[in-house]
This record gives structure tokens, C-alpha cells and sequence, in this order.
């Protein structure tokens, strides 16, 4: 019996694949916005944020910080280390002309020229001065441990601070500053600097970074020192302004008098160096080679935002995330089957696309978002989900062409398949012979059977049918119930059509013989096949509509073979033969059976029926 490919395929495989790849979208979208996602993961998010850090860094002047950089022609007039005295000096003159606080990012672990280390000393225990101290946040046999803490908070535990594992503080002379900020940071795997930690937890003390104690040192709205303060961790650099926004004075100018005071006045001034000599040196997403000053004053700015309340609105970047990449895999799951490989690799990108955009305006809004997990999960579906979907599609497709080679002879789908024809189905006018064949008296034969015996006798006589028209290289049209119509000569024109329909007529009545035999030792009624066969021009072709579609022949010639099949009840003979094929055969003989007149014609034809022996 002849199954539909449907009734042969399970598709609970295929359903399972789907859906373990619709979970591994989910999983790898989410996992690395709220868990500890491995570094590779982690990386490429950055990589990410960091082009767009790049591409959003506004030119907006920040006039709230002034950078007081020792650069290398202050360093022509005096080499370093500067004498403190000098450095007092500076922080003297920016305060006279107004500056509302000074911190300085150099450590001074030992002490230099007492007079002016007295003076340091003095300034940042009155004055609204920040002095610099560092942590260090690297596990080590030997701990760094130099100078003396100072500035910190009493803890008892490291609540949402970074535990730190050594330090190089100022010499015990500088002790007693009022304000103190870290400058140790932690840069990422790739060597790149994107957090700073706000607040450092070391042995039941709590101490701020550089810009936050600047802040809460000479702020209007002090936040680390006030009561109920919230204590931060590692915390994102924003780096929301180019290097270009912030104003930069030369620390020679200053000293000299150069800088007018509406250049410092109400500004919060940070102290560093740029000099390559000196070292102070990071990697940042807005440059290679970056002064560490310039790092704490893309920190400060920000906290100065969040302060004044311009700071970005907190968006649940993550959560959009998360309900992206679930949208993805629902999307995958429903297009991957149903669309060409190249159409899902189409529309991933510009699904894609629209990722990148949308996380473009919600990096500054979350800095917990990790912006390439969905774009992970995209690529994912383009080495993993689209091939498979690929290979299942040729599965199916392979499927299916079996089941094309129980309707159609195996030599004629290879040949159709090494064809150079543009559309092999598509309807032409071609030579053909049709072959119709029936079971005489069918009702008398079944009427006393069971519906099991009935359709079971129906099955072993198409049975007897179906196997000649395939073994000689037939197309089978369509089952009739209790018969069959094929036709030779499409869809793959053949010179021999109708001979290879006669040689199919004679195999049926050798099989439908056998058959009837082997009914007749069980005491059952014989059987009888009506062959009706005649050749001429058709149209076969793929015919139907977008719901469903037959590969068929239409014309005259198919007409009367039909015409022919029931004629062949007044036949003592079983297959009945028009002119047409009678014509066009080379290799059988026949016997005349006179005129006929066929139902629906005007005119009679001659038919014939096969010679004994041929």
C-alpha cells in the first residue's frame, strides 16, 4: 500500500530541535544580563558599549571641572618630582582664584622638603583640598603596604564596597588630610579601564574614590560623608564627554599667573600629569593612552550630573534584553521552518540591526546591560539554527522526492533531476499515451465483504496496477478508487511512450492474472481488469492552485482512453487500444476489433485490442 510522506514523517524530532534552539536563544541573550557570564561573553558586550561610547561622546564644554595638567612643558621648566613646596604653591593659587576644591592625583609616599610638606599638611587638613591614596585590589604573598591610610569611614563589613588587599598611602605626615581619594583601579582582561570602585573597603574602613571624595569634600550636596550614604561598589565609567569637552590648563600657566580667574573661578580643579615620563597611563574605550586625570575627570562629571539631575534616566535595559532575545527565538522558531536558509539569514540581520540600534540608546541608561548577548544569540541561529533548519529542509525535501518515486519511475525523477529543464513540471504540450485501468464489477465484489476485506482487496489490486506502470517508466495521475490513470511521454518527452504503455498494459494482466489465481484456491470470485490506452498530444503539467496541485495531463487523447476503458465491457477482450497509439508503437502487434463509436464523439474510431503472444 502507498503512504502519503505525512503518514511516514514524524515531526516530533524536528519539534524538539526547534525548541532546544528557541531555549538556547533564550538562555544565551539572558544569561549575561543578570549572571556571571564567562570572560569571552563578557568582552564582546564591552567591545560593544565601547564603540558606542565612541560614537555618542558628546563635544559639550564641561564647565564645572578644570584639569591642571603638569604636562611636559611644565615638566621643561621643573623636571619631576616637583618639591612639595611647588605643589602647595599650585593648589594655593587655584584656590585664591576661586577654585570651590582641589584634588591632587599624585601620591606622595615619603616625605620631601619639610616646608613645604608642612604646608601640604596644612592645606589639606583646613582647605577644601583631596589628597591622592591607592588601593590594591590584586591577592598577593606579599601585600603592599606603604605609607599611612587616611580619609577612611569605620565599616563593619564590606557591604556593597570592593575588598581590597593592600595600599601605597601618603608618609605618615600627610595623615591628618580631612579628605582622601583612591586612585587604584581595576582595569578589564582585555587591559581596558571601565569601572572605577566607588568605595574601598579595607581592614573595618570605607574609603571613596578620587572624584567622590572631591565631592563630598567641596559638593553643596555631600553624599559620602552624610548620614545613610549609599555605599557603591565597582561603578561604570560613563565616558559621556570626549576628551576635547574638558577645559585644560597648563599647571606651568597657573603657576606663572597666565590663567585668568574666570578660568578657575567655581570650578573643582584635579591635579595630574599627561607626561609619559611620569607614567600615569590607561587604556580607555576613548583612547589607546589615556591620562589617568582625565579618568577621574570623566567620574566626576558624571556624579555632577546624576547631582544636578541631568544625569541619564535609569531604563530597564536588561529586561528589554531578555524579552528581545525571547522574541527572537519565538520569531526563529516560527521562520527558520518556513523560510529559505538565505531568507533567515536576511532577516536575522536585520533583526540584527535593530538590536544595535535599540542598544545604542539604552547603553547609557543601564550600565549593567550587556548589548552583545543578543547579538550572541543571532549569531548563534546563523552557524547552529539555519544549517540545521537547512538539513532538515533537505531531509523533508528528500522525504518528499521518495514519495515522488512512488508515483513516478525512479529512471524518470533521476532524469528530471539531471535535467537543464528551467521548470520540468510546469504545463507543455508533449506526445503522451494514456493508460486508464478498472476493476470490473467492482461493487458486486465487494458488497458482501467487511470494510477491512473491502479495502484490503482494493489495495492488493492497485497494488497489481501501480508496480508495471512504474517498472515501465510511467507517471501515475491519480488513483480512481478501485483503478488508475497514468500516462508515458511526460513529464520527460520519450519516443517509446507508447510501446512502454503497452508493455505496461500486458505486466497488469500478468499481475492482476496472479492475483485472481491466488483468489481462486481460496474460493474466491475472479477478477477482471478494463484497460483503456490511446495516445496524441496533451498538456501535462503542474495544475492547481495555491491550496494544492497535481502533476497531470489534459487533452483528447486522455478523453477517449478513458472512453476506451469503459468500452471494454463489451469486450471479450481486457485492454482496448485506439488509433493513435496503434500508430506510434514499434514493438507489439494487434488485433482489429472494428469501428466504435465513443460516447461524447461524432465520429466512430477504430480500436484494437493486443495480439495473442506480443
Amino acid at each position: 500500500m502507498i503512504l502519503p510522506a505525512f503518514a511516514r514523517t514524524n515531526p516530533a524530532p524536528a519539534l524538539v530541535l526547534r525548541s532546544l534552539v528557541a531555549a538556547a536563544v533564550a538562555v544565551i541573550g539572558a544569561w549575561p544580563q543578570f549572571g556571571n557570564a564567562p570572560e569571552p561573553l563578557h568582552l564582546g558586550s564591552e567591545w560593544l558599549r565601547d564603540r558606542f561610547i565612541q560614537l555618542g561622546a558628546r563635544d559639550e564644554p564641561e564647565d564645572r571641572i578644570l584639569v591642571v595638567d603638569i604636562d611636559e612643558s611644565s615638566l621643561a621648566e621643573q623636571p619631576w618630582p616637583w618639591p612639595r613646596a611647588k605643589l602647595a604653591d599650585l593648589i594655593e593659587v587655584l584656590l585664591q582664584h576661586g577654585a570651590r576644591g582641589v584634588a591632587l592625583d599624585i601620591l606622595q609616599e615619603k616625605p620631601a622638603d619639610a616646608g613645604g610638606d608642612a604646608r601640604l599638611a596644612m592645606l589639606a587638613s583646613h582647605g577644601p583640598v583631596v589628597l591622592a591614596q591607592m588601593f590594591d585590589y590584586v591577592p598577593r604573598s606579599s601585600p603592599l603596604h606603604a605609607g599611612r591610610l587616611a580619609g577612611g569611614l569605620p565599616a563593619r563589613d564590606a557591604g556593597g564596597a570592593v575588598p581590597a588587599h593592600g595600599f601605597i598611602a601618603n608618609h605618615p605626615g600627610l595623615a591628618a588630610a580631612r579628605h582622601v581619594g583612591n586612585i587604584g583601579v581595576v582595569p578589564d582582561a582585555d587591559g581596558i579601564l571601565r569601572r572605577v570602585p566607588m568605595h574601598t573597603w579595607y581592614e573595618g574602613h570605607v574609603y571613596a574614590t578620587l572624584s567622590r571624595a572631591l565631592l563630598d569634600c567641596c559638593s553643596a550636596r555631600p553624599g559620602h560623608g552624610a548620614p545613610g550614604r549609599i555605599v557603591q561598589g565597582q561603578a561604570r565609567i560613563p565616558y559621556a564627554r570626549s576628551w576635547e569637552s574638558y577645559d585644560v590648563a597648563k599647571a606651568g600657566a597657573v603657576l606663572r599667573g597666565e590663567v585668568p580667574d574666570s578660568f578657575i573661578q567655581g570650578r573643582l580643579a584635579l591635579i595630574g600629569s599627561s607626561s609619559l615620563s611620569i607614567g600615569d597611563r590607561l587604556a580607555t574605550p576613548l583612547g589607546a593612552s589615556t591620562a589617568g586625570l582625565l579618568v577621574h575627570a570623566a567620574m566626576l562629571s558624571s556624579q555632577l550630573d546624576l547631582q544636578a539631575g541631568n544625569g541619564p534616566a535609569p531604563w530597564p535595559g536588561r529586561a528589554v534584553a531578555v524579552v528581545f532575545c525571547i522574541a527572537l527565538a519565538l520569531l526563529a522558531s516560527y521562520t527558520l521552518p518556513r523560510l529559505s536558509a538565505a531568507a533567515n539569514a536576511l532577516l536575522l540581520a536585520l533583526v540584527s540591526m535593530a538590536w544595535v540600534g535599540l542598544a545604542y540608546l539604552m547603553v547609557p541608561h543601564d550600565p549593567l546591560l550587556a548589548p552583545g548577548a543578543p547579538l550572541l544569540a543571532t549569531a548563534f541561529l546563523l552557524a547552529v539554527a539555519v544549517p540545521m533548519h537547512w538539513q532538515l529542509a533537505q531531509q523533508r525535501s528528500r522525504q518528499l522526492l521518495g514519495t515522488l518515486r512512488q508515483y513516478v519511475a525512479k529512471a524518470v525523477v533521476d532524469e528530471l533531476l539531471r535535467s537543464d529543464l528551467k521548470d520540468p513540471l510546469a504545463p507543455r504540450l508533449l506526445q503522451v499515451t494514456t493508460l486508464i485501468a478498472d476493476m470490473e464489477g467492482y461493487t458486486s465484489q465487494v458488497e458482501s465483504l467487511s470494510l477491512e476485506e473491502a479495502a484490503r482487496l482494493t489495495t492488493d489490486f492497485l497494488d497489481c496496477l501501480t508496480r508495471p506502470v512504474l517498472d515501465k517508466q510511467g507517471t501515475l495521475d491519480k488513483y480512481t478508487g478501485d483503478g488508475l490513470v497514468a500516462f508515458w511521454g511526460a513529464p520527460l518527452p520519450n519516443d517509446e511512450h507508447a510501446d512502454l504503455a503497452l508493455d505496461a498494459a500486458r505486466a497488469i494482466l500478468h499481475e492482476v492474472a496472479r492475483f485472481s489465481s491466488e483468489r481462486a484456491k481460496r474460493g474466491l470470485a475472479p477478477l477482471r481488469v478494463r484497460i483503456g490506452i490511446e495516445s496524441g498530444p496533451a498538456m501535462a503539467g503542474d495544475y492547481g492552485t495555491s491550496f494544492r496541485s497535481i502533476y497531470t495531463a489534459v487533452g483528447d487523447s486522455v478523453n477517449i482512453a478513458s472512453r476506451l476503458e469503459q468500452a471494454a465491457r463489451d469486450y471479450p477482450h481486457d485492454v482496448v487500444i485506439g488509433e493513435g497509439t496503434v500508430a506510434l508503437s514499434r514493438r507489439h502487434d494487434f488485433l482489429p476489433l472494428g469501428e466504435r463509436k465513443l460516447r461524447g464523439r461524432e465520429k466512430p474510431i477504430r480500436v484494437y485490442t493486443l495480439a495473442a503472444g506480443t
